[in-house]
């Protein structure tokens, strides 16, 4: 700081102890203004003044860190201070590394347009970058800053970095293991000894992290104890780089100890509120068992739902464990300090820009004057996930007093009307489109409008739905379509044309039933190249359908688009022959699990299976285009949609009339690709079986195939799309191949 007092202003101070200030003036101020600056003066207009006053006053304006430089000039009584403020920063770039991640700028640098230059400010910057770059298992990084001031008197600040190398792991050892295999470590840590093709999928690549370098022995050890060793220890490595080619050896050195066994587990309540058989029966653990750390911390969160479904909100499980060296038991202990049950005085809710607060509310389960319970909470997230018309939701919990608490629902709201897009190629269908516009939460009522229109060279579909879930905020909810399908078969071509309407009941938080009525009218046509005294018109007669559909389902995921956790079950029978030609029974049976890896694999991992029984009985009348088709995505990727179908054999070859079972399934494994992009990958293996009972004696073979193939899932602006690129396994002549499909707006 340069601080000038005019040599007018010295002089009478040296000769004179004090001066009357007759005026303050202020020249150069912008970020603080003439009242607010006359008020942070030690001084007033009429007040005696000399230099210590004058000094203290220049101090107290310096502090607040807009000015490089302050002086003051003395003349006649006025007293006038000379300010020369700061550059505003107006751009902030990084070069050489993340230069487009905003997250990085946020959160790392943490410089933004418009702040005030400050050298020390950007030097913490260039650590914090460094920093992270070294959590990334880099070393030597450098990083320098630029500045540019602009015409305008702004300043332009770069950062240039150079990300320095990372460092490869080359070898990796463990002394003292004796009773665990030490490759079964790799499962638990994260740096890991590089294995050769280390850019393979599957394969460790060796790369150094160093984040997570200071928790890796914490993790062995706790591998340690789910095999009972308590008192294993397990030193923090010793690491070894050798800087000419940025490699490294690792070691660790370890001291098993003995495995425990349990000899008793105590449950003890400083105020008793449950009876101790009922917890005792939740717990997995056993006695003789060997001792399991897994299985005490998931029996300590047992133990806390279950007091905390009976009100007390604010119950603590202190888990205790009293080991005998001697013989190497150990006495498992659950203290439980329920508190006081607890009541919710309001549910308050925000983020919800677009959705109507009741459509929200009636997916709680706990409400304003309920008993808390902490089973209902975790449902009533679980149940807004399954809307998907949130990105994200939390509940918080905030304490009023040991009685009351308040529940805060934040919501990030997510598109839910898009432009639905899907499709894909098939080597006989040619090109697939499919063109909708849908929403599922309509002007946030949480109603379901749709419109399809979906064409190939081999089909045509047409639809609208509408459907409320919630019919007048009750547990009805309610269905309209109408629809006109055609689908070209080569020699011939079946039209459609329906109308559905149904209502269904939500009979308990993951039940729900539905029953439906359906009408439509379908109609053959034929090529001119067929002759139809050679075909069996048995297959090919226009015929009426009027039926009921009746169906239970049940759902406890925890996400509409994207489960992490929970199941799927539903099953359907439809009975046609009310008044019309067609008269048959069609079961539709589906399920999906859904398992999160995170816990596992350290990352966002998700394990999905799906399966999928179709069965039709012949009361009457089955038409060909009431039975089944396999292929596509839902059924067996690699092969074009509904391309599969048992055949009958004629003149012209072979024609397709569909199977009375079909069986499909599938394995993925979903993985996180560009997360700030909401992209993932998704690998998978599908498998299944068509055939027809009724007229075996005709076909020439019963179909069984699969396929395999990997996928891009991504959450886009305008709604989830997958990309999915698919192989058959061991495909038959004449099947009709896809390897490229793709759909919008489904779940995955």
């Amino acid at each position: 700081m340069k601080i000038f007092l005019s040599t007018l202003f010295l002089l009478l101070s040296a000769t004179l102890y004090a001066q009357v200030v007759k005026q303050i003036n202020f020249d150069g101020l912008v970020h603080i203004s003439k009242p607010v600056a006359l008020r942070m003066l030690p001084f007033e207009k009429g007040d005696n003044i000399n230099v210590e006053n004058v000094d203290k006053a220049i101090k107290i304006y310096f502090n607040q860190g807009y000015f490089n430089d302050i002086w003051t000039t003395f003349n006649d009584g006025v007293l006038t201070f000379y300010f020369k403020e700061k550059a505003i920063i107006s751009q902030v770039k990084l070069k050489g590394w993340k230069e487009d991640d905003k997250d990085i700028m946020k959160n790392v640098v943490q410089i933004k347009k418009g702040t005030l230059y400050d050298k020390e400010k950007l030097e913490a910057a260039k650590k914090r970058i460094i920093a992270a770059i070294s959590q990334k298992g880099k070393i030597d990084s450098v990083v320098e800053i630029e500045t540019k001031h602009l015409k305008n008197g702004s300043v332009k600040v770069t950062f240039v970095v150079n990300p320095g190398e990372e460092i490869t792991i080359t070898k990796l050892q463990y002394s003292g293991v004796k009773h665990l295999k030490p490759s079964d470590f790799n499962s638990v840590i994260a740096n890991k000894q590089h294995q050769w093709m280390g850019w393979l999928w599957g394969r460790n690549d060796g790369k150094m992290h160093l984040r997570d370098l200071q928790y890796d022995n914490l993790r062995i050890r706790d591998y340690y104890m789910q095999y009972g060793y308590l008192d294993a220890q397990v030193n923090p490595p010793f690491v070894r780089v050798n800087f000419d080619n940025y490699t490294a050896n690792m070691s660790y050195q370890i001291s098993e100890g003995n495995a425990y066994k349990i000899s008793k587990i105590s449950i003890y309540q400083t105020k008793h509120v449950i009876a101790e058989k009922k917890l005792t029966k939740l717990l997995s653990m056993k006695v003789g068992e060997i001792f399991n750390i897994k299985k005490f911390r998931t029996d300590s969160q047992k133990i806390k739902t279950a007091i905390g479904d009976l009100s007390y909100a604010f119950v603590q499980v202190v888990p205790d464990l009293k080991k005998n060296k001697k013989d190497n038991t150990v006495n498992v202990i659950f203290k439980v300090m329920p508190g006081d049950k607890v009541k919710i005085r309001n549910v308050l809710i925000s983020g919800n820009t677009r959705t109507l607060d009741r459509v929200i509310r009636r997916e709680l389960y706990l409400g304003p004057g309920d008993m808390f319970s902490l089973t209902d909470l975790k449902d009533s997230r679980n149940a807004l996930g399954r809307l998907g018309f949130f990105a994200s939701n939390i509940i918080e919990e905030k304490r009023i007093d040991q009685h009351t608490m308040d529940l805060i629902v934040k919501v990030k709201e997510t598109p839910t009307g898009n432009i639905q897009l899907g499709g894909g190629y098939g080597t006989q269908g040619g090109l697939l489109l499919s063109v909708g516009v849908n929403d599922r939460n309509i002007w946030g009522s949480g109603i379901n409008i749709g419109l399809k229109a979906e064409k190939s060279q081999t089909t045509q579909n047409y639809s609208f739905n509408i459907s409320n879930p919630r019919l007048n905020d009750s547990d009805f909810s309610g269905n309209f379509s109408i629809y006109h399908s055609v689908y070209n078969y080569g020699s011939y071509t079946v039209l459609s044309d329906g109308v559905t309407v149904g209502t269904g009941h939500k009979f308990s938080r993951h039940i729900n039933g539905y029953l439906g009525y359906g009408y439509s009218g379908n109609y053959y046509t034929f090529s001119n190249t067929l002759d139809r005294n050679l075909i069996d018109t048995y297959y090919f007669e226009n015929y009426t359908k009027s039926s009921v559909t009746v169906s239970l389902a049940w759902d406890n995921t925890d996400d509409y688009y994207l489960p992490r956790e929970g199941f799927t079950l539903s099953q359907s029978f439809e009975k046609a022959g009310l008044g019309a030609k067609a008269d048959f029974l069609k079961a539709r049976t589906k399920f999906a699990k859904y398992y999160g890896l995170n816990n596992l694999v350290g990352f966002d991992a998700i394990f999905r299976y799906k399966a999928r029984y179709n069965a039709i009985i012949n009361n009457g009348y089955v038409p060909i285009a009431e039975k089944f088709y396999m292929g596509g995505i839902g059924s067996v990727r690699g092969y074009q949609a509904y391309s599969l179908s048992p055949t009958i054999a004629s003149r012209n070859g072979s024609r397709k009339i569909g199977g009375t079972q079909t069986f499909s399934n599938t394995v993925e494994l979903s993985f996180p690709l560009l997360p700030k992009a909401k992209m993932r990958l998704v690998t998978y293996v599908d498998g299944g079986f068509i055939a027809d009972n009724i007229t075996s004696n005709l076909l020439t073979n019963n179909i069984a195939r699969a396929g395999y193939g990997a996928g891009l899932e991504w959450f886009s602006p305008v709604g989830p799309i997958q990309l999915m690129f698919s192989n058959p396994i061991d495909p038959h002549p004449g099947d009709d191949i896809a390897h490229f499909q793709f759909t919008m707006g489904q779940r995955f």
